[in-house]
């Protein structure tokens, strides 16, 4: 592979990680705030409906919420719609008449930032029952739909880069040729139309948790097509067609404007630049519109930062692309005034990037507390201090950038290894004459013919010569690729991890459902002793589940999915972190079920929940799960 072709690679790369990372960077899931029944409930009469309510707007499909009988029945009476108009809270309506018995439900919505998430939880009318409805949700995304659109979205966002990032660079940075460039641009529209085209397929899929088998299946495609997402890629193909007349048009001006013996760049006219800014903007909002920017708090403000961090990012990537081409093509022609520009361009992204990522950043953490108390916090500093590398590394650039534009006109062509050349750099000078441009009548000693060499004063240093500081540019831009890479890595992981403000929003609406009401936890643990028919699953409910008295019932399940009797069912709890136990909660058998009203845990927090089932004199087994005491 040919350098260029390696530099175009590595900041592809870079802006495939950096600008997934950098434009979602609060871009995590939503996360369940409340629900009405709530986990684990005991309720004394059936209730009209099951609500749930998340933290930011959700999408749903008719069969988001699936209540299931203890006999794994469907008891929905209605399809599940938002309650009272509300974009955060879901509800579906239940059957009349439902027996007694814990009841399971299964949800899947589809969170603001167009991820799918799904989980399942429980409750119970009268008391709780054995239920043959399993209380594991399926996972939110299948694994081959969701890697293939992952590669479609992250090939679209390096397609962005590439398109804006190379395209700016030669309207405003107007290099003598750009001809080495026309194929990044070329190579962004093609990819970006391509992988809007898969997303369009994938997001069936993907929104659903199916299989790549259902790619075409009509009535995804319908769902995506009628969808918010669906509705931003239908906008993106649509500028990505005047894209195409744009820049078909400007390669036509451009090639007649470069026409002459110098060949050199005119400025672009207003109304040129004024059309790429509009394409380039609108092709920004699509990403705006259909992730995290677009629901939460300050939605016009968030929705203005992304797109502007956005454009931002690619302008700064796709032109460090464009940069790197041009600088590995030892045949183009590329100024020192060209760099100059691209410096100021650089650096003006820089500066936006940071305003708006420190207004991301505080969106997504919502107070100083969750910087350290959050997973989310804790590694956006660590983003920060890489962040700050970064930018040293960008500033040996500008250095580099500076000497260069010291110089007049010092890369207009290839480097020549010759001397007794005019100082001041006359139309038959070369380069070899880069550092201060010196008297304008004042000549070599080859030039006046004595034969001697005299140097101009900047260039007693090696690193003074053109060519030298085209090198140091070269290297310190490949610096700020790779210092670039370890902060994508960082940030792709915070495109996983859920905002410090919306953890804390769940963690303070988990601590008032449990002041304000009383909850059970219900804990189903497969077992099996080694023996024919020594199969099955005991069920735990722990009520209230909180610090003090408890109350524990344990029902055997046995491999047909009826009640079982065993001779004796042992349960203890550890909480290892402060030495505490093992407490023996002391079941009995209670005709049915063994249990307890007097199991007394002292503190919060996550205990080891050991049971152990004896089916026989001699066969045993004993198996630990982990459940959390509230306060």
């Amino acid at each position: 592979m040919s350098a260029p072709r390696r530099a175009v690679a590595l900041v592809a790369l870079l802006g495939t990680l950096f600008l997934l990372g950098g434009a979602a960077s609060v871009s995590a899931h939503s996360a369940v705030r409340e629900t009405t029944p709530g986990e684990g409930t005991v309720l004394k009469s059936a209730p009209k409906q099951v609500t749930m309510t998340f933290t930011e707007s959700v999408g749903i499909t008719d069969d988001s919420l699936r209540v299931l009988s203890p006999e794994n029945r469907r008891v929905n009476a209605g399809d599940t719609e938002h309650a009272s108009g509300r974009s955060d809270s879901v509800r579906v309506p239940l059957d009349d008449g439902l027996a007694d018995g814990t009841y399971t439900v299964a949800w899947r919505v589809v969170s603001a930032d167009s991820h799918p998430i799904s989980g399942a939880f429980t409750f119970s009318i009268g008391k709780p029952s054995e239920t043959t409805a399993s209380v594991s949700a399926e996972p939110a995304v299948n694994p081959a739909s969701g890697a293939l659109y992952d590669i479609a979205r992250y090939g679209a966002y390096a397609a962005v880069a590439l398109l804006i990032g190379a395209a700016t660079f030669v309207l405003v940075c107007r290099p003598a040729s750009a001809e080495p460039l026309r194929g990044l641009v070329r190579a962004g529209w093609w990819v970006l139309v391509a992988t809007t085209a898969a997303l369009l397929l994938f997001r069936g899929p993907y929104e659903r948790g199916t299989g790549p088998s259902t790619l075409l299946d009509p009535e995804l495609i319908e769902n995506t097509l009628t969808s918010r997402p669906g509705w931003a890629l239908l906008a993106r193909l649509a500028l990505l067609a005047g894209a195409a007349v744009f820049l078909v048009r400007l390669g036509r001006g451009a090639a007649a404007e470069t026409e002459g013996p110098e060949k050199e760049q005119v400025r672009p006219k207003p109304v040129v630049l004024a059309v790429g800014g509009v394409l380039a903007v609108g092709l920004a909002g699509t990403w705006a519109a259909a992730e995290h920017a677009s629901a939460g708090i300050q939605v016009p403000l968030a929705m203005t930062s992304s797109m502007l961090h956005l454009l931002a990012m690619a302008v700064w990537l796709g032109g460090l692309a464009a940069l790197l081409t041009t600088l590995h093509r030892s045949e183009a022609l590329l100024s020192a005034a060209s760099v100059a520009r691209f410096s100021r361009l650089a650096f003006a992204s820089v500066a936006v990037l940071v305003l708006t990522g420190v207004y991301q950043s505080w969106r997504g953490l919502g107070s100083w507390d969750a910087v350290f108390d959050t997973s989310y916090g804790r590694i956006l500093v660590v983003k920060v201090c890489a962040v700050v590398l970064l930018l040293a590394a960008a500033g040996f650039s500008r250095r580099w950038t500076g000497r260069l534009t010291d110089a007049e006109e010092p890369l207009r062509v290839p480097v020549l290894e010759t001397v007794g050349v005019r100082a001041g750099g006359s139309a038959d000078s070369g380069p070899g004459a880069g550092g201060s441009s010196g008297d304008a009548g004042e000549s070599t000693s080859a030039a006046a013919g004595d034969g001697s060499e005299e140097k101009p004063e900047n260039e007693s240093e090696p690193t003074s010569s053109p060519g030298a500081r085209r090198g140091a540019l070269r290297r310190s831009v490949l610096a700020e690729v790779v210092v670039g890479v370890v902060v994508l890595v960082i940030t792709t992981v915070l495109t996983g991890t859920q905002p410090g403000r919306a953890e804390i929003e769940t963690a303070a609406a988990e601590e008032t459902a449990a002041a304000g009401q009383r909850t059970a936890s219900t804990t189903l643990i497969p077992f099996d002793v080694g023996t024919p028919g020594g199969q099955g699953k005991v069920q735990i409910v722990l009520e209230p589940g909180r610090v003090g008295e408890n109350t524990v019932e344990a029902v055997v399940i046995g491999p047909d999915g009826g009640i079982a009797t065993v001779p004796e069912i042992r349960l203890s709890f550890t909480l290892a972190s402060q030495k505490i136990g093992p407490i023996d909660a002391g079941l009995t058998n209670k005709g049915g079920y063994w249990g307890t009203s007097s199991l007394n845990l002292p503190i919060p927090g996550t205990w080891t929940m050991k049971v152990t089932i004896r089916t026989s004199d001699i066969d045993q087994v004993s198996e630990s799960r982990r459940v959390k005491i509230l306060r």
